[in-house]
C-alpha cells in the first residue's frame, strides 16, 4: 500500500491556504500524501481537507469513487447555516413580540379556514382547539415565562383574594395568573410537592392559553371558580392542620380541578354536542362530552415536561391525583346535579370525614358550588356574568335554530329575560345546594348563603317590574292609538281644544 508500484495513477494535490488554492505536487500513493498532510498539520496546526480545483472533496482513500464536481462544499455550507441561524436568532431577539403575533395570526387564520370549510355540509361543526388525532400539535403556551411579569400583590389584594366578594372584573390576564400562582404558594403546595416555580408558571400559561375567548366559558371564569375555591378553603378552614383535608386533597381537589375544569370549552353545551353529533359527542359516546374533553386537555398539558407540576410527585400519589381530578371535573356536568346533591343530602346529617366515599361526595359538591357561584358575589360583580352567560346561550340557540336542532326555552332570546333566567336557578339549584353545605360549614351562611337569598329577592323584584310593564304596554298602546284616531277624524277647533 502506498508503494511506487501502486496501480493507481498519481494525483495532483491542492491545498487551500487562507483562501488561496496552491498546487503541492503529485504523489504516487498514500504514503507521500500522509507525509504531506502530517507536515501541514504540524506546521500550520490546522485541519486539512483535500479538494479538487472545482472545490469538490477528494477522498484520501483511492479505492473510493471520486466526488461529483457538484459535491457540497462543507465550509461554505457551514458558514451559510451559521449566518442564517445568527440572523434568525437576532430577529427573534429583536422582534419576539412580532413573532408571537404572527403565530397567533396563523392560528386564527387556520381556525377560520377550518370553520369555513366545515360549513360546506350545511351543518357547522363544533371543532376542538386541540385535535387528538394530530400528534404533532402542542398545547404549550405561545409565550414563555420571561414575558409573564411577576406582580407583587398588595396586602389589601391578598386579603381580598380570600373572600367571595373579590371583584374579578378589575384584573387582566397576567394579573390573574399571578394571583393563581400566589394561591399555590400560599397554600404550601409548591413547597409540599416540590414544584418547580418556573414549571408552575409555564403550566398556568398553558392553562390560560387553552381557554377560548367565549363570552362566559373563558379564562376569567376559570379564575372566578378557582378564586371562590380558594376563598372557601380559608372560610371553612380547610387548610389548617386540624382539618380533615390533607395537602393532597387541597392540591388535587380544591384547586387544580377548578383551574382545569372548563379547558378548551367551545362555547356550546353538551346538549348541543349530542344533538349535533359533534366530534366530541361521538368520541365520548354522548356521556359528558365536554367534561371528558376538559380532563383530556388538562392531562395533555401535564404530559409536557415543561408544564408538569406533578413531576416530583410519587407515582402512586399521582395515580390518586389523576383519578381525583377526573372525578371532580366530571362532577361539573349539570346533567348530574340532582344525582350528586341527593347523594350528599343522604350523607350530610351523619357525615363521616374518615369515610372516603363521604369525603369524595363532599369534594364533588364543593367544586359544583364554586363552578356556579357567581350569584354569591356582590350584585355589581355577579350581574355582568348573567349578561355573558345569556350572550353565550343566545349564540347557541341561534345556531340551533339555523341547524334545525331543538332549542331550550331558557336559552332562546325570544323567550328568556334576565330575571326569568335567574330566579328559578337561584331558588331551585343554588340555594338548596349551598344550604346543604351549610350544615357542615355553618360559617358560610352569612357570607355565601345570605347573598344568594338577596339575589333571589333582587331578581323577583325585577320580574315584578317587568310584569307590570308588560301589562301597561297594551293599555298605553291602545290609548295612543285612540288618541291618534281622534286627531285624524275630529276637526281641529280654532281655539286649539
Amino acid at each position: 500500500m502506498g508503494s511506487s508500484s501502486s496501480s493507481y495513477a498519481p494525483k495532483a494535490i491542492y491545498l487551500d491556504v487562507d483562501g488561496k488554492v496552491q498546487k503541492v505536487g503529485k504523489t504516487p500513493g498514500m504514503f507521500s500524501f500522509v507525509s504531506i498532510l502530517t507536515f501541514c498539520l504540524i506546521e500550520m496546526n490546522t485541519a486539512i481537507m483535500m479538494v479538487d480545483p472545482e472545490g469538490a472533496l477528494v477522498s484520501i482513500d483511492p479505492t473510493m469513487p471520486t466526488n461529483s464536481p457538484k459535491a457540497f462544499r462543507i465550509n461554505e455550507l457551514k458558514t451559510e447555516v451559521t449566518n442564517r441561524l445568527a440572523m434568525l436568532e437576532k430577529r427573534v431577539e429583536l422582534e419576539g413580540l412580532k413573532v408571537v403575533e404572527i403565530e397567533k395570526c396563523k392560528n386564527d387564520l387556520k381556525k377560520l379556514r377550518d370553520e369555513m370549510t366545515s360549513r360546506g355540509g350545511g351543518r357547522v361543526n363544533c371543532p376542538c382547539k386541540y385535535n387528538f388525532s394530530d400528534d404533532g400539535k402542542k398545547v404549550t403556551p405561545r409565550r414563555d415565562v420571561p414575558n409573564y411579569p411577576k406582580y407583587t400583590l398588595s396586602q389589601e389584594t391578598v386579603e381580598a383574594l380570600k373572600k367571595p366578594t373579590f371583584d374579578v372584573w378589575h384584573w387582566e390576564h397576567n394579573e390573574m395568573l399571578s394571583c393563581l400562582e400566589y394561591m399555590y404558594h400560599d397554600l404550601g403546595l409548591v413547597k409540599e410537592f416540590n414544584m418547580n416555580p418556573i414549571t408552575l408558571k409555564r403550566w398556568l400559561l398553558a392553562i390560560q392559553e387553552n381557554y377560548r375567548n367565549n363570552p362566559f366559558h373563558n379564562f376569567r371564569h376559570c379564575f372566578c371558580v378557582s378564586q371562590m375555591m380558594y376563598g372557601m378553603i380559608h372560610l371553612c378552614n380547610l387548610q389548617t392542620e386540624s382539618s380533615s383535608f390533607s395537602r393532597l386533597d387541597i392540591l388535587h381537589v380544591l384547586i387544580t380541578p377548578a383551574v382545569c375544569h372548563d379547558l378548551d370549552h367551545p362555547g356550546y353545551n353538551n346538549t348541543y354536542q349530542i344533538n349535533a353529533r359533534t366530534e366530541l359527542a361521538v368520541r365520548y359516546n354522548d356521556i359528558s362530552p365536554l367534561e371528558n374533553h376538559h380532563c383530556a386537555v388538562a392531562f395533555q398539558i401535564l404530559s409536557l415536561p415543561e408544564c408538569n407540576i406533578f413531576a416530583n410527585v410519587d407515582p402512586e400519589a399521582f395515580k390518586q391525583i389523576r383519578q381525583a381530578i377526573i372525578t371532580l371535573i366530571l362532577a361539573t356536568d349539570m346533567a348530574r346535579h340532582g344525582e350528586i346533591l341527593d347523594s350528599f343530602k343522604h350523607k350530610v346529617d351523619n357525615f363521616d370525614f374518615t369515610n372516603e366515599e363521604h369525603v369524595t361526595c363532599l369534594k364533588m359538591v364543593l367544586i359544583k358550588c364554586c363552578d356556579i357561584s357567581n350569584e354569591v358575589r356582590p350584585t355589581e360583580v355577579a350581574e355582568p356574568w348573567v349578561d355573558c352567560l345569556l350572550e353565550e346561550y343566545f349564540m347557541q340557540s341561534d345556531r340551533e335554530k339555523s341547524e334545525g336542532l331543538p332549542v331550550a326555552p331558557f336559552m332562546d332570546r325570544d323567550k328568556v329575560t334576565k330575571p326569568t333566567a335567574q330566579i328559578g336557578f337561584i331558588k331551585f339549584v343554588l340555594i338548596p345546594m349551598f344550604e346543604t353545605v351549610m350544615k357542615l360549614f355553618p360559617q358560610i351562611e352569612e357570607i355565601m348563603v345570605q347573598p344568594l337569598r338577596d339575589s333571589r329577592d333582587h331578581y323577583e323584584e325585577l320580574k315584578q317590574i317587568d310584569d307590570a310593564m308588560t301589562e301597561v304596554e297594551p293599555i298605553l298602546f291602545t290609548s295612543n292609538a285612540l288618541q291618534s284616531v281622534k286627531q285624524h277624524l275630529l276637526p281641529s277647533h280654532p281655539s286649539g281644544n
